[in-house]
């Protein structure tokens, strides 16, 4: 990754913390807010962009699924929209371009981009990339990193969950 050090490390026990993490961090998010999400298939990106999707009011009876073959699905909520984007079956950086990218990078939802670092230009230029490492069946060590200032506010919004 083309990124600081680590500058946050953390732990969730459950789907339900992992959540929790992801629902906290959406008090701190603005439109245009960018975060990207690696890591191991079954690792929790799905389950933290839940999070994210509900903490920024989208419905809770409205099901939140991996876009892995929609590649793209919007979420429209109370405070702001959720653009979730999963590069896993991209091929490369142009089918990312082609499907509109740069200017999903413009809008005025939060992106969030699972398997982000497939392709390194696809990194954001200010905003977080959490990596999800899984420990075991419900353990996972969420590792943030800052890019740029953005990043940096947004982890410490976060800073403080236990």
């Amino acid at each position: 990754m083309t990124t600081d050090n680590v500058n946050l490390s953390l732990q969730t026990s459950s789907a339900k913390r992992t959540m929790e993490l992801a629902r906290m961090l959406a008090g701190a998010l603005k439109p245009g807010d960018w975060i990207g999400l690696t890591g191991d298939l079954g690792a929790g990106k799905t389950c933290f962009s839940k999070g994210l999707a509900l903490g920024l009011g989208v419905d809770e009876n409205i099901p939140v699924t991996s876009p892995t073959f929609t590649i793209l699905q919007t979420y429209h909520g109370r405070m702001m929209c959720l653009n979730h984007l999963d590069l896993y079956r991209l091929g490369n950086y142009s089918e990312l371009v082609e499907i509109g990218y740069e200017e999903l990078l413009e809008d005025r939802c939060v992106l969030s981009v699972e398997w982000c670092d497939k392709f390194p230009e696809a990194m954001g230029a200010d905003g977080i990339v959490i990596n999800f490492e899984l420990v075991d069946e419900k353990i996972r060590n969420l590792s943030f990193e800052a890019l740029g200032p953005r990043g940096r506010e947004l982890i410490e919004s976060v800073r403080d969950f236990d």
